[in-house]
């Protein structure tokens, strides 16, 4: 039996047709979705790019307890379950964040890896010496314009490059058994670059270079730039599209759909004007980021269905598991996912009655299928709120001297109610992020209120509702499913709620 994962970073399940879009081509998804069951409530649990992927390989949601971190020691990873049995491991990505400071640790599980440079910041090319100025609305980034002068073709970019290298990988390897391949593409992120041949749809914008949106309001640039944005994301969409048709060929040539499971989702999607926000992060949750494409193709499977269910990524880990024939029990810590195989076979209707999702400190949020609910804190100073970890890195930089403003203050002991693993304690009130998404300072200018949506009458989420009594509900649920994610006692206390089962 094989696996493959193939996560494709930023990808807004809006510019899909596979979920509704009627103008950005994508052939070789609607293949994939073709054979495969389409999930239609599928969500994120930790956002935004590392936390996401420590849910998918450790089948538990993190955010509440931490952001940006490395793998901990006391992780019970899926692919070091797999090694376990005897299932070979493969990673190819071009997402770089893995091999930078926060990410540490999470390719050394897998049997063999790839990491193929030049997305973004990744600091390939020495960065030494003056970059030329060019005239531009959002960012521009001298580390990535030195990196993009070794990408000559489109092949010669970094993402086409990992999608090749995985159908050379499974071409090499199709006669083998039992191996796992995790396919990380940094595509679609920004930078929405790509080369002049690869542009798809028609525009006609002549104004200043903008292929990076900012963390920001469509205030950053004029209205054609906007819309110019768009269709370059839609580009880069296709472009992914286009080499990930590469694998589909390798697996059609080779009938591996009789023994491969096959599964397509993202960590999270990303915001292009929708309600006036771009990018993700510091925006309320909404869908156009929480709510997430998955496709998957079991053996044998040749027509198309979908689903209903809320699932999240956490669920990928039990449902791999399962499929090699492994118990979950033999995690060393719970999992908050279940396995989507049963919801495959008809065997059962649903996995969960409630999602939460978010980013760590800032509102943490719920979704029943009919209603989504976002909590913020009820204090305006954002308290209680502590960062826990055994590893002190986070998104590019150490929990060091310039990032904790007073380290006596740093607590460490077995403060996890799943684990007796020591860790370190950070109150967030001595923490400062390098990366300014991360951070809080102005958290209250956009993310301050509670917000109630119903889903049937209001899916673009742009009606919040006035309902104390189902506000009282949601909160039920929302404490509730936090319990289930093995909550820290004080993320009740931030935002408000009764702490199931009276715990202190």
């Amino acid at each position: 039996m094989k696996t493959i994962v193939i996560l494709m970073d930023s990808l807004n399940r809006h510019y899909l047709p596979a979920y509704g879009n009627a103008w950005v081509r994508t052939p070789n998804m609607d293949r994939l979705a073709a054979r495969s069951c389409v999930f239609d409530n599928h969500y994120v649990g930790s956002a935004p790019c590392m936390p996401a992927r420590h849910d998918l390989l450790t089948g538990r949601v993190d955010f509440l307890e931490r952001g940006w971190s490395p793998v901990q020691p006391f992780d019970c990873t899926l692919p070091y379950l797999l090694g376990k049995h005897g299932v070979f491991s493969h990673m190819t990505t071009d997402h770089y964040h893995y091999f930078h400071l926060g990410g540490e640790n999470y390719h050394a599980a897998f049997s063999s890896w790839e990491l193929i440079r030049g997305q973004e910041h990744d600091v390939w090319e020495s960065n030494l010496g003056p970059t030329e100025e060019r005239e531009h609305y959002g960012d521009d980034d001298a580390q990535y314009e030195k990196n993009r002068r070794r990408f000559h073709g489109e092949e010669e970019f970094p993402s086409p490059k990992t999608l090749r290298h995985a159908a050379n990988w499974v071409e090499q390897h199709h006669g083998d058994d039992n191996w796992f391949l995790l396919i990380d593409s940094f595509d679609p992120h920004e930078p929405f670059d790509y080369p002049d041949e690869a542009a798809v749809y028609p525009d006609d914008y002549h104004d200043k270079l903008f292929y990076w949106p900012q963390y920001a309001g469509s205030g950053q640039a004029p209205a054609a730039a906007m819309e110019h944005i768009r269709k370059r994301y839609a580009t880069l969409v296709t472009m992914s599209d286009r080499w990930l048709g590469r694998l589909l060929d390798v697996l059609d040539a080779h009938h591996l759909w009789e023994d491969t499971m096959v599964i397509l989702t993202t960590d999270h999607g990303h915001m292009l004007g929708e309600k006036g926000f771009y990018a993700k992060n510091y925006m309320p949750c909404y869908n156009e980021i929480y709510r997430i494409p998955l496709m998957i193709s079991l053996p044998g499977m040749t027509k198309g269905t979908r689903h209903p269910a809320l699932t999240q990524n956490i669920d990928l880990m039990p449902t791999i598991l399962e499929f090699f024939g492994i118990d979950q029990r033999e995690c060393w810590h719970p999992l908050h996912g279940a396995s989507l195989l049963p919801l495959l076979r008809g065997e059962r209707e649903k996995s969960h009655d409630a999602v939460i999702y978010g980013v760590y400190g800032r509102q943490v949020n719920v979704c029943d299928g009919r209603y989504t609910y976002f909590r913020s804190a009820v204090r305006a100073d954002n308290q209680p709120l502590n960062f826990y970890t055994a590893m002190p890195s986070t998104i590019c930089h150490y929990w060091d001297y310039d990032h904790v403003s007073d380290v006596s203050k740093i607590e460490a002991g077995p403060f996890l109610s799943y684990t007796q693993y020591p860790v370190f304690k950070l109150s967030n009130t001595i923490t400062k992020f390098a990366n300014a998404s991360q951070n809080f300072e102005s958290r209250y200018e956009v993310v301050s209120q509670n917000l109630l949506f119903d889903l049937e009458k209001d899916p673009a989420q742009e009606h919040p509702l006035e309902d104390a009594a189902l506000e009282k509900v949601m909160c039920r649920k929302l404490a509730e499913t936090m319990a289930l994610c093995d909550s820290p006692v004080e993320q009740y206390i931030r935002l408000g709620l009764e702490c199931p089962g009276g715990r202190t």
